[in-house]
This record gives structure tokens, C-alpha cells and sequence, in this order.
């Protein structure tokens, strides 16, 4: 007896699932072997003791449970194409308006689970969504259920659970996180394309329609369209705004969080991105816990609304990924409009290549905004389509926005002014302009606003300013290259600001001497973590041992920051540590004292010399001297075993090339203050202020967030009980030290474990809640909500 239709269709559904399963439990494996690989790493990692020893237990615990993770792991995966699944088990979440007790740490797995399946959503977004649909047309699902494991959160949340479950630290999964997502976000989109691939070649939805799946208004179906359909537009205007905004730039709303203002609109935006990722309650756990992720979250739930507006208003032609050109009667009036919006601002052609800043006030600014808004008139009658319409009106209202943003000096304004055109021929081509925050367009309007915000009114860089005339007028000569002009302005400006606020600003004086004070940190760290690797073996008096690890570290690092590595002078003082190892060393031979007696003037005369580069006082010198003195009597009258030549001979070579065996990475917080920034580069340093104080601990969102912190953006700054406007000029290499300055040049020099905590304390807040383009979005939809004919009017 032949299988019924329903039957056969139940049957593909069942199978997809079974070869994603399949394609999935393959990259265990790798996730071990990655986790083993990243926790052997962090062993070598300098740090606090405290965190040395947990990077210890992370690696021994894990060696010893890794089998039963992965195993665990696979059949849990394996649980999940059985009836009625949840991913740990049991219901960790509860239902719509129901409360209930949750157990410990539940929150901080489900928060983990959902950092995972973001960075799986960031890259296999539309396989997912394409499958999502096809199985959704075959079981006539409005959804995927809760826990169906071809949603990325359940995968990630088996992974998370089964570590707990084997008795592995959440700690140790926080090391090994960032290691482990590329490889299962690349397998798991294989994954979803062997599934769609396997559905195709069944006869499931070879094509998805995407005409078919939108609705043509709001509350009503397109012909034909099914449940499946409507859900499908669902996924398909919620997975755009996944992928556009998941990986959205760290520099654009970082505030988010930290400000109240946009009251209930934030928090349907939110509702809104929510409801479009298909990353369930964990995501929203997520973004809740984390500023950097809430404002994220809040920017795709903006674009997801002006999405969706779009689309119920115009059709599915903001659905597809690229248009056709515009017509030719619209093609003829943009490039009309280009020279005109110059013109009737006052500003230059973009054929003038003058370097120079324009002056320009709030005069110009309105008469630039009112050419704009008739160029707009005249653009809208040209237009053949509602599609072009509403994308016109679209960018009108947001340009608008922005030339209304007060914050941003007028003669800055006046260049954005020149972009609506440049990016209007972009919009009507790609509407992923509209739906993606990481498109150059936005990101390149977003960056150069977040620069200029801190400078008061019509006061701002000739430098900057000029850059930025430069990149509007690159990208108005090459009106026909799309985001390929955009992108590449984007880069050149990232690279403007690299060099022009570290190099050419008022924070250039200040960068060189903050990267001596962290390398010379650094080496301290380091040497001291290398030294106790030689002396391991050697028998050393633990006088000389303590005054090593203490004092003489210090010496060699100062020095070489001061003079090189391979200067003489601190080639000598290297050497001066391996004579004072031999001479504190047994002398059982006649011929060894007398040596001593003969070089121990000239060693203890080095050693003064070493700590005068530190600014001992005579009187904490004497104390140093006197104490190896003594021990330097003790080891002469010593009959115990020598050193042997050999081993004083590899000690002395090592130490001589002590940086060659230096390990990567951080060295945890650094002990600074205006003294020893003197001390270290020989350098005025009483325009620098050091920030010891202030904050708590941070939690790892905060570190997080600190780390995406973008060089030009402004902030206030609360310390000591004063609110200073700052710009983040420099950040080390080592991302240990960041460098933020006011106008007046002022410099903070802050550790990046103090930016955290100043970030969770509230003192240290981003002048943008959100990104420049983004709060145009707003601005335009609540316009378009008010008056909704304006948009094809």
C-alpha cells in the first residue's frame, strides 16, 4: 500500500530534519578540538594570579569531561527529531503570562546560548529562511515550532546545556565561545543548504515567489496566498533584518540603554526585531542584558518596521535584492538634481578640488534643506513606479532628519546635504539599503556623524571637515558604482581617522608617550613571566630571586622603552642580571671568591644606576644594596654546589634575547599614574589625566561593548564629579589603554578594564543613544505614520 500525500509530505519534513542533524553532529568534533586548542592557548596568557589559576582549572576541567560533552552533545542532537523536543530537556522558558521560578544560572545559559546562535544567524540567515519556508509550505505551519532543531537557538542551547550538564565551568564556555562559533556557523549553513538542496530536488518550492508571499495591504492576502505564504513573508522580512543588523557596525548606537527618551517607539522596535529573528526568548534575553545588543536590536527592529511598511504599502519589490535601473525620465531628473542641490546651497561643484573647509552657518543649511524638499517634488513626478516613489520620499525624510540634527555643526550638515542624491541612485537599486544597517551607505553617513557630534556649534576640525568634502565629492564623480564608491570612501575614512586623530589632532602628543607607558607594562609583565621560566631550575637565593622579580623587571623594561632592546645600555643591564645570579651563587673555589671580591663594586654600582632609571630614593637604594650585600656574603661563605658554567652560560644568552621568548597577548590591569608616565618617558605629563578610580567590576557584556567601542565617537565623561565631552582619539594595540580627549585638549588616559566598568556605572556615556542613520529612520517613519499619502503622494 502506497503512502498517502500527507504521508509522503510528513516524510520530506522528517527527512530534511534528519540530514541537517546529520550534517551538524559532524562538526562536534571540530568544536572539541577548537575549544582544546583555545583553552591550551589562554594557559600561556599573562594575567592576575586569580585569573591565571581559572584559565587552569578551565583547561584541566575540560580535558577531563570533553568526551562527555560530545558525546552528550550528539545524542541530544539526535533526541530532537523525537515528539514533542525541548532543547534542555524541560521547559526553561515560560509561556506567555505565566511566571514562574527559574533555577540558577538558567539566564546566564540562555543568554550564552543566544551570543551563539546570533553568530550562526549572521551568516546562514537566508539558507535558514529558505528553509524555514519550505518546511513550512510542506507541514502548513504559520511557524517553525518552539524547539524545532533547524532553528539556530536550539543547537546553541544543547551545546551550552550538555557543557553544564558535564560539569564544564560557565567560565570555560566564555574563553572557548568566540573559538568554536566559526566553525559551527559555517557547518550548520551547510547544514541548511544540504536540506534546502534535498527539498529542491524532492519538488518543494523550487522557486520561492517572493511576490506571492508579501500581502498587497494591510489585512489582506494576496491572491492564492496561503497561511504558509503569509508566514513566509514573515520570515522573509525578518530574516532580512537579521542579516542586515546582526553584525550591524559596534560604533553606531552604543548608548542605547543608557537614555529613556524614545520611550514606547524603542520598545515596539524592539518587540518588532524580536518577533523578525527567529532567535526566541534567548535573544531577547540577550538583548536585554547587554547595551551594545539592545541597541543593535532596537536598530533592526527600526529598519524591520520601515521594512514592512514598504512592504504592505508598495509590494514586493523591497523584497528582492536588486532592481531594475530606474527609467529613464527618473535617471534624467536625478542627474539634473545633482548639480542644483550645489548650487542652491552655496556650496561648490563637485568638479572644484579645493582642500579646504567651506564655511558655512544655519543659513545655508535651510536653503540646501529647502532645495532638497523641491528636487524631491520634481523627483516624485518623474517617477514611473510606487516603488520609486516611496523609496524618494523615503530618503527625502530621512536627509531631512538629518540636516535637522542640531548637533552636527552646519558646515558639516551642508555636505550631508550632497549625499541624498548619491544615495538615492543606491536606494532605488538595492532596496537592502533600506533593511541592512551594515551597508556602506549608512555606515559611512553613521561614522562621519558620530565624529563631528562633540564639536559645538560652528566650531569643528579644518582637518576633518575637509576629509569629509572630500569623500562626499569622490562619491558624487562616480554616481554610476553604486555601494562600490560608498564602501570605498567608508575605508579611506576609517583610515583618515586612524592616522588624523592619533597622529595630526591635539591627541598626537599624547599617543606616543601612552604606547611607551603600556609597553613598558608589557615587558614588565612579561619579563617577570619569562624569568621565573629560566629560574625554574637554578638554585637562587630568594632574596636575589625577590629583588629580580621586583625591582630588576622594571629596570630592563624602562630601559628598553627609553633606548631599544638592543641598545648597549640595556644589553648591559641584562648582563647585570646574570652577574648578580653568579655572584649570588655558592663559591666553593678559591678562584671564584676572589673574582667576586674583585667585580663587587663595580655590580652594586650597576645596580644603583638600574634603580635610579626607576626614581629610587638614595635611602629605598640603600635598603636593596644592603640586602643583596648580605646575601652575596652568605653565597661566598657557601660550600653547598656552584652554578655550573654551562648553565650561568644558557641563563646569561636567554636573558640577553629575553623579548625573543615573549608571549602574545594582554597583561591584565596596569599599575599607572602620572609619576610613573614621567618616570617612564621623561615627558611633561600633567595634561594627562589618569583614570584609576570609578565603577565596579565588569561584567563581560561590558567588556564586550568596551572593545567595539569606534575611535571618533563622542562621549560624556563624568570624573571626579565633573562632566567632560570627550572623543575617543587612540586605542592601543594591545587594546589595553584607550586615549579619549576634549576639545580644549585635555587628555584621559583609561585601562580598558576601567572603560568597562565606566560604561556599566553610567560614567562614561556615548553621545549617540543611536546611529545618525538610524534616528532618521525613526524620524521618517513617525512622518510617514502621521501622513501615510506623503509616501506615494
Amino acid at each position: 500500500m502506497s503512502p498517502s500525500p500527507d504521508q509522503h509530505v510528513s516524510s520530506l519534513a522528517k527527512q530534511a530534519r534528519e540530514l541537517f542533524v546529520v550534517h551538524v553532529g559532524r562538526v562536534l568534533p571540530e568544536l572539541v578540538k577548537a575549544c582544546d586548542t583555545r583553552l591550551s592557548a589562554v594557559l600561556d596568557q599573562p594575567g592576575s594570579a586569580r585569573d591565571m589559576q581559572d584559565h587552569r582549572d578551565a583547561w584541566m576541567a575540560f580535558q577531563t569531561h570533553q568526551t562527555t560533552w560530545l558525546n552528550n552533545s550528539r545524542k541530544a542532537l539526535q533526541r530532537t527529531l523525537l515528539p514533542r523536543f525541548s532543547p534542555s530537556g524541560s521547559s526553561t522558558l515560560s509561556e506567555p503570562g505565566r511566571l514562574e521560578l527559574l533555577a540558577e544560572g538558567v539566564i546566564d545559559d540562555q543568554i550564552m546560548a543566544s551570543r551563539l546562535a546570533m553568530r550562526v544567524l549572521d551568516l546562514a540567515s537566508t539558507e535558514l529562511n529558505e528553509l524555514r519556508l519550505r518546511v513550512q509550505h510542506l507541514e502548513k505551519r504559520q511557524e517553525l515550532p518552539r524547539g524545532d532543531v533547524l532553528l539556530p537557538d536550539v543547537t546553541a542551547r544543547i551545546l551550552v546545556d550538555q557543557w553544564i550538564a558535564a560539569s564544564l565551568p560557565r567560565e570555560a564556555w566564555l574563553l572557548v565561545q568566540d573559538a568554536l562559533a566559526p566553525a559551527l556557523a559555517a557547518k550548520m549553513l551547510e547544514a541548511y543548504k544540504a536540506a534546502n538542496v534535498f527539498l529542491v530536488s524532492s519538488g518543494v518550492m523550487k522557486d520561492i515567489d517572493l511576490q506571492a508571499l508579501v500581502k498587497r495591504s494591510p489585512g489582506s492576502a494576496a491572491p492564492g496566498a496561503s497561511a504558509a505564504s503569509q508566514a513566509g513573508r514573515k520570515a522573509m522580512v525578518g530574516g532580512g533584518e537579521t542579516g542586515g543588523g546582526a553584525s550591524s557596525d559596534g560604533g553606531s548606537g552604543h548608548g542605547a540603554g543608557q537614555r529613556s527618551g524614545h520611550g514606547s517607539g524603542a520598545s515596539s522596535d524592539m518587540g518588532a526585531a524580536s518577533s523578525g529573528m527567529g532567535v526566541h526568548d534567548e535573544t531577547r534575553l540577550m538583548t536585554s542584558s547587554s547595551p551594545l545588543a539592545r541597541a543593535r536590536q532596537r536598530a533592526q527592529g527600526v529598519m524591520g518596521r520601515l521594512k514592512r511598511m514598504l512592504v504592505d504599502k508598495v509590494g514586493g519589490d523591497f523584497e528582492a535584492t536588486q532592481l531594475l535601473p530606474p527609467s529613464p525620465r527618473l535617471q534624467q531628473a536625478i542627474q539634473r538634481s545633482m548639480p542644483v542641490v550645489s548650487a542652491d546651497a552655496g556650496l561648490p561643484a563637485s568638479g572644484d578640488s579645493g582642500s579646504g573647509a567651506v564655511y558655512a552657518d544655519a543659513g545655508h543649511v535651510e536653503r540646501a534643506a529647502t532645495a532638497l524638499r523641491q528636487r524631491t517634488t520634481e523627483l516624485k513626478q518623474a517617477a514611473t513606479t510606487s516603488t520609486e516613489k516611496a523609496t524618494i520620499e523615503v530618503v527625502a525624510l530621512m536627509f531631512q532628519a538629518i540636516l535637522a540634527e542640531d548637533r552636527i555643526p552646519p558646515s558639516v550638515r551642508v555636505w550631508f546635504a550632497r549625499l541624498q542624491i548619491p544615495v538615492l541612485r543606491v536606494a532605488l537599486s538595492e532596496p537592502e539599503f533600506f533593511s541592512a544597517m551594515q551597508h556602506p551607505a549608512r555606515r559611512l553617513i553613521d561614522r562621519m556623524g558620530s565624529c563631528v557630534l562633540g564639536f559645538e556649534s560652528n566650531v569643528t576640525s579644518a582637518a576633518l571637515e575637509a576629509e569629509i568634502k572630500r569623500v562626499v565629492q569622490v562619491v558624487e564623480q562616480y554616481p554610476e558604482t553604486g555601494r562600490r564608491v560608498f564602501q570605498l570612501v567608508l575605508d579611506e575614512f576609517q583610515k583618515f581617522l586612524s592616522t588624523y586623530l592619533s597622529e595630526q589632532s591635539s591627541a598626537s602628543r599624547f599617543v606616543s608617550v601612552a604606547q611607551q607607558v603600556e609597553l613598558k607594562e608589557t615587558l614588565s609583565v612579561q619579563f617577570t613571566i619569562e624569568l621565573r621560566k629560566l629560574l625554574d631550575d637554578v638554585p637562587v637565593r630568594d632574596e636575589v630571586r625577590e629583588f629580580l622579580f621586583k625591582v630588576w623587571v622594571d629596570v630592563l623594561a624602562v630601559v628598553s622603552v627609553k633606548h631599544g632592546r638592543k641598545h648597549e645600555e640595556t644589553l648591559a643591564l641584562k648582563q647585570v642580571a646574570s652577574d648578580l645570579l653568579w655572584a649570588a651563587s655558592a663559591k666553593p673555589n678559591r678562584d671564584d671568591r676572589a673574582k667576586v671580591i674583585q667585580q663587587l663594586p663595580g655590580l652594586l654600582q650597576r645596580l644603583r644606576h638600574g634603580m635610579g632609571l626607576l626614581g629610587y630614593p638614595a635611602g629605598l637604594q640603600d635598603q636593596h644594596i644592603k640586602s643583596v650585600s648580605d646575601t652575596l656574603a652568605d653565597a661566598f661563605m657557601s660550600r653547598t654546589e656552584a652554578i655550573s658554567a654551562e648553565s650561568l652560560e644558557n641563563l646569561a644568552q636567554r636573558l640577553a634575547h629575553l623579548e625573543d621568548y615573549l608571549p602574545e597577548g594582554g597583561v591584565g590591569d596596569l599599575d599607572l599614574d602620572t609619576e610613573s608616565i614621567e618616570m617612564i618617558t621623561g615627558v611633561d605629563a600633567s595634561s594627562i589625566e589618569v583614570v584609576k578610580q570609578g565603577g565596579s567590576k565588569p561584567n563581560e557584556a561590558m567588556r564586550a561593548w568596551a572593545v567595539e567601542l569606534q575611535i571618533g565617537s563622542w562621549f560624556g565623561l563624568d570624573h571626579n564629579g565633573k562632566l567632560n565631552s570627550v572623543q575617543l582619539a587612540w586605542r592601543s594595540e594591545r587594546g589595553q589603554l584607550y586615549m579619549f580627549v576634549t576639545n580644549g585638549g585635555r587628555c584621559f588616559l583609561i585601562q580598558a578594564s576601567r572603560v568597562a566598568a565606566y560604561l556599566q556605572a553610567g560614567l562614561l556615556v556615548p553621545s549617540e543613544d543611536e546611529a545618525l542613520t538610524v534616528r532618521a529612520t525613526r524620524d521618517a517613519l513617525a512622518k510617514l505614520d502621521a501622513n501615510p499619502e506623503r509616501l506615494l503622494g
